[in-house]
């Protein structure tokens, strides 16, 4: 199994915030409801996976010590 020091799911996390800010922004600008609430999910979606990534990262750390 290959190592995974949680950078996958931290690249992933800060892509989805990217695009659910993108989402969101749009859905605002154009009065698009639903638009704006993936953005939103989306945006929390991301912000879940970037700290999935620290706790794999901060333990792949401590057992590595």
């Amino acid at each position: 199994m290959e190592k995974d020091n949680g950078m996958k799911d931290k690249a992933k996390g800060i892509k989805d915030k990217v695009v659910g800010e993108a989402k969101d922004s749009y859905g605002d600008a154009t009065n698009d409801h639903s638009k704006q609430a993936e953005g939103k999910a989306q945006k929390t979606k991301g912000e879940v996976q970037k700290k999935v990534g620290k706790v794999k990262s901060d333990l792949d750390d401590k057992n590595n010590k």
